[in-house]
Order: C-alpha cells, then structure tokens, then sequence
C-alpha cells in the first residue's frame, strides 16, 4: 500500500495495468488497496474504461500519513531545525509533532531518530544548503550521541596524512551549511567542520568522557566563533554606525542581522557589526549611496584606509601586477 501511495503521488493518471505492472501485483489487488486507501481517507478517484485509471486528489481532512524510512529520518531533522528556528508558536507546533513521530515510529527507525540531535544556531537562509549525504550526517550524529572518537579526512586533505581525531560535540546548521562542533585531540582546542567536506574514516575510535562546552550554550559558542568574538560573548569585536541615503526598508532587507533605524522617506541609521573595521567599512559601502555621520572612530579610519587602497587599484596596476 506504502508503495502504491508513492506512485500515485508521482503523475496526474496512473491506468490500473500500469500500476500493477510496476508492483508486480495483480489489477484485483490493486483495486483492493485502493479501497484500503479510501478507507484510511485517501481522496482516489477512479476512471471507467478498459484499463481504468487512478488519480489522488486534494481531500477536506488530513488522512493518516504514510513514510518510508528515509522520509522519517528526513521529517525527523526538518522538524528539529523548525522547533529551534520559527517563532510565533510554529516552533512549539513542531516540537509537538516530533514527539508524536517518535512516539509511533519502529524501533528501527526509533533508534535512527534518536541519534539525530540536529541544532540550528540561525534561522534558515535562501541560500542552497551544502550537499551532504544523508548516511554520513547520521553516522556523524550517533557518534555524537555514543560519545565515540572521529576519524576522519577533511576537505582536501591528502589520505596519505593521519586521520583528524575529534571528540564530537554537536551537529548545527548554520546559514545554509551543516556543521559538526569538536575537541580537536591533536590541537587541543575547539573547532568547528564543515560536515559536507569531512570523509569518514572507519571505524570510529574509543568512547570518550564528553568535556565541558566554553559557556555550556552551543549556540552562544558558534555564533562567537563565527563573529570573531571573544571567548565567552557573541558580540561581534566591531560595531559601527552611519547614516544612508536609502529607505529604512530598502537597507533592512539586506542588513541580515543589522539594526535599521528610519530617519526620513529616504534616509536612515544603520547599525552593523562584523569580524575587522575593513570588513565593517566594505559591508557599508556596498550600498553604493552617500554615507555620512560614521561613528566610531576606527570606523572612519577603515573608510580612509579602504579608500586610498582603492584609488591605488583606480590608478593602474602596479610593475609586474598583471592578471
């Protein structure tokens, strides 16, 4: 039936002989377990003719939903991200709906989700998340979860090096990526992976006891790593204001985390932080508008720094600097 329901979500029509064709079941069975569907609430209407024919439609009522392994391991981590991510009570609905999936799952599936303890430090982003295969986030989560030591090759590692060696910590996503949080072994120090780029090395290494996270709060922790911050904050090392000639609105949409602040129809104050003063310059000027009233000082001092290393580039290349 599982399977039945999979095909016919996946054209407008499907004819009876086709539909038993591709399940290796008879037409008698397959008009019986269309009837189960029914039965269970399933809107399937039926077409007359020599074949007949099968279409689901939209019903009025949500009827039981029916997964396969991977689309509750799947179900499983989109719900984990929403319970953390979404406000405005959608992230306790789907608290809600995690606990009643895992409460009518196998013990098969049971122990896979289990192992899947996925946090997301920021909200979603538009931008297309870094393939990573499924198996591996699993793998890399249960390690999580058993307290076993990884072994892995990192992005463009050659094989011939000895595997990284990590006490796994967490597994976030964070704008779009996923990534595993880790007490390097052989640098002594936290470090955070790109998931997509690590290769695992089998089998895992000795159960370790888990050491404490600096500030206990993983996602206070990424977010200052990934500022630049000082151990133990999540501001980030630089922050500035300046006025733009541009609506509030236009600005705001792409401040990401800045503080907008309207002055006029076409003029307002933002308030934006980042890792350098360079780096908090060049994010302003992006813009491309007028920008006046800099604070703080370090700030106006990036601007001048930028600008001469720009009228340099504006002036012409310098000896032997050819592309």
């Amino acid at each position: 039936m599982l399977a039945l329901l999979s095909l016919l979500q996946t054209r407008r029509d499907w004819p009876g002989t086709l539909l038993a064709e591709r399940l290796d079941i008879s037409l008698r069975t397959v008009r019986r377990d269309i009837d189960r569907l029914r039965e269970l609430g399933y809107p399937i209407a039926a077409a007359k003719g020599p074949d007949g024919g099968y279409r689901l439609g939209a019903g009025t009522e949500l009827p039981p939903l029916l997964f396969d392994d991977e689309q509750a391991v799947a179900l499983t981590v989109a719900l984990q991200i929403a319970t953390t991510t979404l406000g405005d009570g959608t992230g306790d609905a789907a608290a809600r709906a995690l606990t009643t999936i895992r409460q009518v799952m196998p013990s098969r599936l049971r122990h896979r989700i289990n192992a899947l303890q996925i946090t997301a430090v920021e909200r979603p982003t538009t931008r297309p998340a870094a393939p990573i295969d499924a198996a591996a986030l699993l793998a890399i989560s249960s390690a999580v979860q058993a307290h076993e030591i990884l072994r892995f090759d990192y992005g463009s590692e050659s094989t011939d090096k000895p595997p990284r060696r990590v006490e796994p910590h967490h597994v976030i996503t964070w704008d779009g990526r996923w990534y595993l949080v880790a007490w390097d072994l052989d640098r002594s120090d936290w470090r955070t992976f790109r998931a997509d780029r690590i290769t695992l090395r089998i089998p895992n290494g000795p159960r370790f006891t888990p050491r404490q996270l600096p500030g206990s709060d993983v996602t206070a922790f990424v977010t200052g790593r990934f500022r630049g911050a000082d151990e133990g904050t999540t501001s980030w090392p630089c922050k500035g204001t300046a006025i733009l000639d541009l609506p509030a609105a236009t600005v705001a949409h792409y401040s990401r985390d800045g503080i907008v602040e309207e002055l006029g129809p076409d003029r307002c104050r933002l308030t934006l932080g980042s890792w350098s003063w360079p780096s908090l310059a060049a994010a302003i000027a992006r813009f491309d508008t007028e920008i006046t009233a800099v604070r703080p000082a370090e700030l106006v001092d990036a601007f001048a720094h930028l600008a001469r290393r720009f009228a340099r580039t504006a002036a012409g290349p310098t000896p032997g600097g050819t592309c």
